[in-house]
């Protein structure tokens, strides 16, 4: 079963593919991630929002009773975006404890981070504006990335959210990195998968600083702001090596 301890001291290496932090960072976060959840779930009321009748902590300890392993699973969930029932399973949970376990965390992660003044900027015509966009010089990098989805039941919804490139059904956001930092300093909305990378980002419309540097890939073929320095790497021919 997956816990923070067992992480850290059986698979030390394996910590920063499983949460996208190194054990040095997610010490950073964790007391953020602490007092964030602790303001937004006051201890003396129950999930139900009803007062409690004994104190928190009182009964049966639960799967994620330690913050430290709260921590990892939203950010496990985050990074690797399993289905519900399969990332449940890692932490001895059941898909709707799982379920649960989802909606209750990520408010808090993004509070957490909001905090540190680590998110991501999410108004595309302030971005040129932010200093983080530009810290070390303005060398960026723009990318849309897909995130599988379970199957939705609703047959409006499957045709919305079914992407002919993965062949599955998927969300799609842009992400604006600074190349110096490496740092995510924009976050688009969420669409669906199927939606071409370049038709969202002119959707977008994100306003870059003045001669920034802008890497994409073949996917933004033709979007091209004006302003910005851009560089795109060629397609490489079939057959050669």
């Amino acid at each position: 079963m997956l816990s923070y301890l067992n992480l850290k001291e059986k698979h030390p290496s394996s910590f920063l593919t499983a949460t996208g932090l190194t054990d040095e960072e997610f010490q950073v976060l964790l007391p953020n991630f602490e007092s964030a959840y602790r303001a937004l779930y006051s201890s003396n009321l129950t999930s139900e929002g009803k007062k409690r009748q004994r104190r928190a902590g009182g009964g049966v300890k639960g799967q994620l009773a330690e913050f430290e392993d709260r921590l990892l699973f939203i950010l496990v969930y985050q990074k690797t975006n399993g289905l519900q029932t399969m990332h449940g399973l890692q932490f001895g949970l059941s898909q709707p404890q799982s379920n649960y376990w989802i909606h209750r965390l990520l408010p808090v992660l993004r509070e957490a981070l909001s905090s540190m003044g680590m998110k991501p900027e999410r108004d595309a015509a302030a971005v040129g504006e932010n200093i983080e966009t530009a810290a070390g010089g303005a060398n960026l990098s723009l990318d849309g990335t897909e995130r599988r989805l379970q199957r939705p039941q609703n047959k409006d919804k499957q045709r919305e959210k079914y992407s002919g490139k993965k062949k599955a059904h998927t969300d799609k956001n842009l992400l604006l990195v600074n190349e110096n930092t490496k740092r995510v300093v924009y976050l688009s909305p969420t669409v669906e998968g199927k939606k071409h990378d370049k038709k969202l980002a002119e959707e977008c419309q994100i306003n870059y600083p003045q001669n920034a540097s802008l890497t994409k890939d073949t996917g933004f073929q033709g979007y091209e702001p004006e302003g910005v320095l851009w560089q795109q790497p060629k397609k490489k021919k079939k057959g050669k090596s």
